[in-house]
């Protein structure tokens, strides 16, 4: 690959990030109004949907499109042509095949599936959501050609258009719901619906640059179906699950978590109403992981196993640079968050219910931000299935977890569930990361000094404010609004200036950040011959 393509594939990644980061940012954000207007049932009902659709637009974004582009690439290496007989054609009937499959199989079995999770009145919702399935070879295919060609503004438009339409959708939906008194099953239609509109959104924006690009109509060669499906069927699903993390922690609550507590001892409705209030947890640490992972995702796109081999050390440092990014900032919103976390829960969804459950539930940004941040290092050297792996496993563990735990300690138990779950994926991530990377020595570059006197900085400010003005901030919720953003970025600055000022990161890693310039003067006074 020349200097331009490099460049222009390292622009691309870096793009589909922030798209990622504001499709996240809606996708979290929008659930906030969704429980004020429609309660933690209609909370509750969402979140029994959610993975499912989840899981589709896991399909439709990251998992086929990282296939095909694959394929594209490859057979444009070969000096092949991307036509209509022998390529879009051939992989449209494979990813039809799938998705339908799994069309059939959730549309049919939608009453056992709605038994299995506790709630048969789901039935109708599971039936419904089936249909994005349907739509997931359209916006796959055109998404995986386009990154195939390195060009990377039709994904990402197409997913902030997706994002959009769903959050309209939805929020529009608890509006009805609201309003109208509607049934709170309606929610459930509503996110399937949401789903659906939404991926036909994606689709068009991707058509329209698709018909700018006027493709080759024919061309002789034969057709690789062994190739094809082979591709598609491994490195399309281990590409999915490696960005479903938090999502299949959520798809083993959908089946376990209300059976659990009615085992525990609540009433179906009772079982209901706690789930809906854990699932206030969910938007929280999707924020919080994104925090703490996005600045480590956006350079990890420039890494390779042929950097590796070329050139060890500068490899090695981008890679400690973006752990290390990943770890402080992520410890750092969750020890905040547990700080702020009452107040937090009052502001966003009304009333302070399982704040201590949730407090045990937000450790689960740093677990989740270094796994997804060592787990995408190890797939930029080439270990995609191995961590796709992890993941199954720390699925199977919070599923267990859950059936041991829940009906003894109730919410609490599943808390616990999806920490311990966490903390052996990112033990299991981290290990193969220092078993691949001998060279990597990450743990040794942490500064505990610095990050202990940030923390404690951070806590003492958060503690001092909340002593000074909470009473004066709870009285109103717009004033408890200004309250938890003033705190919540007074104490970010804090502790991230504590950090510099104390040493935590060399001069060379912070050079590797946007306005460098001003994190090293305030860093001033360490010696950068590291």
């Amino acid at each position: 690959m020349d200097r331009n393509e490099t460049n222009k594939l390292v622009k691309g990644a870096l793009l589909l990030t922030i798209a990622g980061l504001i499709s996240k940012i809606l996708s979290a954000g929008y659930r906030i109004p969704l429980q004020n207007m429609t309660g933690d049932i209609g909370f509750y009902i969402y979140q029994q949907v959610y993975p499912i659709l989840g899981i589709a637009m896991v399909f439709a974004l990251y998992g086929f499109p990282s296939a095909i582009s694959k394929m594209a690439v490859d057979l444009k290496a070969e000096g092949k042509l991307l036509s209509f007989t022998s390529f879009y054609i051939p992989i449209f009937i494979i990813l039809f095949g799938i998705n339908g499959a799994l069309f059939l199989f959730l549309f049919f079995n939608a009453p056992l599936l709605a038994e299995w999770v506790g709630d048969e009145n789901l039935a109708n919702t599971y039936r419904f959501a089936a249909f994005a399935f349907l739509l997931i070879p359209f916006s796959a295919l055109l998404r995986g050609v386009f990154q195939g060609n390195y060009h990377m503004k039709p994904t990402a438009y197409s997913q902030i258009g997706e994002q959009f339409i769903r959050v309209l959708i939805i929020i529009t939906a608890s509006v009805v719901v609201a309003v109208q008194g509607q049934h709170f099953y309606e929610i459930g239609h509503a996110a399937a619906l949401a789903s659906i509109l939404g991926s036909a959104t994606a689709i068009l924006i991707l058509a329209l640059f698709f018909i700018k690009e006027r493709p080759v109509m024919r061309e002789t060669s034969k057709v690789p179906w062994n190739y094809y499906v082979r591709t598609i069927l491994t490195l399309g699903m281990v590409a999915a699950l490696n960005h479903m993390v938090l999502l299949v922690i959520q798809f083993a609550d959908t089946f376990t978590l209300i059976p659990s507590l009615m085992n525990y001892g609540f009433t179906q409705i009772e079982a209901m109403e706690a789930k809906g209030v854990f699932d206030r947890g969910q938007p929280l640490i999707q924020l919080g992981t994104v925090l703490g992972s996005s600045f480590a995702l956006a350079l990890v796109p420039s890494l390779s196993k042929q950097k590796l081999e070329k050139a060890p050390d500068t490899f090695y440092h981008y890679i400690r640079g973006a752990m290390l990014f990943s770890f402080y900032l992520a410890t750092g919103a969750t020890i905040g968050l547990i700080a702020i976390f009452s107040e937090a829960n009052v502001l966003l969804f009304q009333n302070d219910q399982g704040t201590v459950d949730l407090q045990i539930l937000v450790v689960s940004i740093l677990l989740c931000s270094l796994a997804i941040t060592a787990s995408a290092i190890l797939q930029s050297v080439g270990y995609l299935k191995r961590t796709a792996g992890f993941i199954a496993i720390a699925f199977f563990i919070k599923w267990i977890s859950n059936q041991l735990l829940v009906p003894w300690f109730g919410i609490t138990g599943s808390a616990v569930a999806t920490v311990f779950s966490l903390l052996v994926l990112c033990g299991l991530v981290l290990f193969e990361l220092k078993r691949k990377l001998p060279g990597l020595h990450f743990f040794r570059q942490i500064n505990i000094g610095a990050l202990v006197k940030a923390t404690l900085a951070m806590v003492i400010y958060l503690i001092v404010v909340e002593a000074i003005f909470s009473q004066v901030a709870v009285s109103t919720r717009i004033g408890l609004l200004l309250y938890i953003v003033f705190i919540a970025i007074t104490g970010g600055i804090i502790f991230i200036y504590c950090l510099l000022r104390w040493r935590a990161f060399t001069a060379r890693e912070l050079a590797m950040l946007p306005f460098a310039h001003v994190f090293i003067r305030i860093h001033k006074g360490r010696k950068t011959n590291e």
